[in-house]
């Protein structure tokens, strides 16, 4: 009370240097505010002490709101208003305030011990700046109802005395910073609490029985820490609907405790090392619509009770060992919309029974060791609303179909590559209209590129790379309409069901948008020449042509290709000098014309000076910068060995960037 006290004393003093007050706002609330604006590197619009103004009145100002009967400030919301400081103790002037919200800003610092002593608080959001240090134990907030601290940087032990002096609080979120330590047995007293977010700290220990039975939480999200165990809770009973324990270290069978949650909606506990089956209680919860256990080592065979499960809508099972056939009675859960079976060890080939799927909108069963692709599409086909299908590394060495009558009107992702397919690219992928992502990479199809694949006006993902494909490159190709204006609507299968997943698990594509633009022809037998149409693409992101016998000269009108981040054009037979147009283009962050047949002089200026020599390498008669002579032939530098290892069988990890611009580009598009 007396550094309370002292605080506000010393702001009233300093205030005295400002002469015009309005008599309408409050002494204690402005000296709060004046030492908060005291605080802030630039003003806040509209916050002025300047007489006989409107805005000298501060519960005139922007973001604050008074009692009308008493005059004191009860609500100071300032979020997204990229205000940076450090943070003031003068917020403790303020005894009446009830709202504080000052997230999504730059302020930072350690947070005064004052600031958890405002009584009459009821929401404090913090969320999303750059605050750090250990919160005090004692935290006297007896009329909290929402505490959010997340993305932010505090370290050291959760706050036990939170929950022993905040009996009303029914939201926290300690989610993204840097807490250790176990969960606090006072948060058990908690029995307001609906909502408590611990996600991506350093808590360990076991998810304790106290906090799953808590009488009205309904949502716990607990990914990505490092527990190591989830208590039995006996025979109570737990109100939760949504549990996320993904990302931990659980390890052991899942407990057969779901009849014990009797509202849970929404599971997820992958990237665990959980072992064992699929507990009977989760394959019969009549309750759970999303269920994730990616990325464990479950075996066995999976027996769901569809007649039981009636609102499964997401399943996503990839990445464990479950062994024998794909079980057809998943074809009886009516709502199911989103199905993963990627990696696991299933034999056979498609349920006939998948054809009922009428809901189905989204389908990986790469890595599978499946057969029959031809049955496999005969039977998809019948699925109406299918908009995404992942056969990726199954089918090895069969042909690609080529039977007319597969139709998918809702396809919109296509991805079988990795499986040796033989024959050509058929005629029937005409017919996938509303086909946007179409990947056929890293199987052994001959022929032409199919000029109709230019017709296809959403494509804006073309992988053909790795297969040996012979001719030139159709010219429609450079007409794609999603390159020139991109136009893309391919929905997410869930927030939550991870649309593609990189080798890093953290690296997950939940939106088709998180896709760079992209054609990759790559490792063919192409030949001819690169047309000079390609530079209307104005909304191409990378461009892969290495690797083929490809000839004539480099079109200077590829600089039209402003959005172009990687430009590969290796190993080719091409000939002439590189157009000094190229240097317009700001956002290329990866660029290389090695083994070729060009000469003159390598342009300067632009993203050229970040290229290293292995970009010009093998062409005898390129004179450069680098070393102020022509470049010698250094030997052969091979690309490195392809990769190909993702769960979902997309083959790059995209992170944007560009280095002229401020934000770098890291493709891999490799595939092993």
């Amino acid at each position: 009370m007396f550094v309370v006290l002292g605080t506000c004393l010393f702001l009233l003093f300093s205030l005295q240097t400002q002469v015009f007050v309005s008599s309408t706002c409050n002494s204690d609330d402005l000296q709060g505010l004046t030492g908060f604006m005291n605080a802030l590197e630039a003003p806040i619009a509209g916050w002025r002490l300047v007489n006989s103004s409107s805005s000298s009145d501060c519960c005139n100002w922007i973001g604050i709101k008074c009692d009308s009967s008493s005059g004191r400030i009860v609500k100071l919301q300032l979020p997204n208003k990229r205000l940076v400081a450090h943070f003031s103790d003068s917020f403790s002037c303020l005894d009446q305030l009830k709202t504080l919200n000052l997230s999504h800003n730059f302020l930072e610092g350690p947070l005064p011990v004052s600031l958890f002593h405002l009584v009459n608080l009821e929401v404090l959001d913090l969320s999303s700046n750059k605050f750090y240090g250990v919160l005090p134990v004692t935290i006297d907030l007896p009329a909290l109802q929402v505490l959010d601290m997340s993305n932010n940087n505090f370290t050291g032990f959760l706050p036990a005395g939170l929950c022993v002096n905040s009996s009303r609080i029914r939201i926290i979120s300690f989610a993204v910073n840097y807490f250790t330590g176990i969960i606090p047995r006072p948060f058990g007293n908690s029995r307001m609490l609906e909502y408590l977010s611990l996600a991506s700290n350093l808590i360990s220990g076991v998810i304790p029985k106290f906090l799953l039975t808590l009488p009205r939480l309904h949502e716990l999200a607990l990914e990505d820490n490092k527990f190591n165990a989830i208590n039995r809770i006996g025979s109570s009973y737990s109100q939760l609907i949504r549990l996320d324990v993904s990302s931990n270290g659980l390890s052991g069978n899942i407990h057969d405790f779901f009849h014990s949650f009797p509202k849970l909606s929404y599971f997820s506990a992958h990237s665990n090392n959980l072992s064992g089956m699929i507990p009977s209680s989760l394959l019969n919860s009549k309750t759970i619509s999303s269920l994730n256990l990616r990325n464990n080592s479950l075996h066995g065979s999976i027996h769901f009770n569809c007649s039981t499960m009636v609102n499964l809508t997401y399943l996503h099972l990839g990445t464990n060992n479950f062994s024998g056939k794909i079980p057809a009675n998943l074809a009886s859960c009516p709502k199911l919309k989103a199905l993963n079976l990627a990696r696991n060890k299933f034999i056979g080939q498609v349920p006939e029974s998948f054809k009922n799927l009428k809901s189905l909108s989204y389908l990986s069963l790469s890595n599978c060791s499946l057969s029959n692709l031809s049955l496999s599409l005969k039977v998809l086909k019948h699925c109406p609303n299918l908009s995404v299908l992942v056969l990726t590394m199954n089918f090895y060495k069969e042909q690609l179909p080529a039977d007319d009558d597969l139709r998918f009107k809702a396809l919109k992702a296509l991805v079988i590559a990795n499986c040796k397919l033989i024959g050509s690219i058929p005629s029937w992928i005409n017919s996938l209209t509303q086909l946007q992502l179409l990947d056929l990479s890293w199987n052994d199809l001959t022929g032409t590129i199919p000029s109709y694949l230019g017709d296809l006006k959403y494509l804006f993902y073309l992988d053909l790379s790795n297969n040996s494909l012979s001719g030139e490159i159709p010219q429609n190709i450079t007409q794609l309409e999603s390159l020139i204006s991109r136009v893309i609507s391919l929905e997410e299968p869930s927030p939550d069901f991870p649309f593609f997943i990189g080798r890093e698990t953290r690296l997950q594509y939940n939106r088709i948008d998180s896709f760079p633009p992209e054609l990759d022809f790559g490792s063919n037998l192409l030949t001819g020449p690169i047309w000079p149409e390609f530079g209307n693409l104005k909304k191409l992101h990378v461009l892969n042509l290495k690797h083929n016998g490809l000839s004539g000269t480099i079109p200077s009108s590829l600089s039209g290709m402003r959005s172009i981040e990687i430009l590969d054009l290796s190993y080719n037979n091409l000939k002439g000098t590189i157009p000094p147009s190229l240097v317009k283009l700001s956002f290329l962050s990866k660029f290389s014309v090695a083994y070729n047949n060009l000469n003159g002089l390598i342009p300067m200026g632009g993203q050229f000076s970040t290229f290293p020599n292995s970009s010009f390498e093998g062409n005898r008669g390129l004179c450069g910068y680098f070393s102020g002579k022509c470049l010698k032939n250094q030997g052969s530098t091979q690309t490195p060995a392809s990769e190909y290892d993702d769960e979902f069988s997309i083959p790059w990890l995209p992170i944007m960037a560009g280095f002229g611009t401020g934000f770098f580009l890291i493709a891999s598009y490799f595939k092993n």
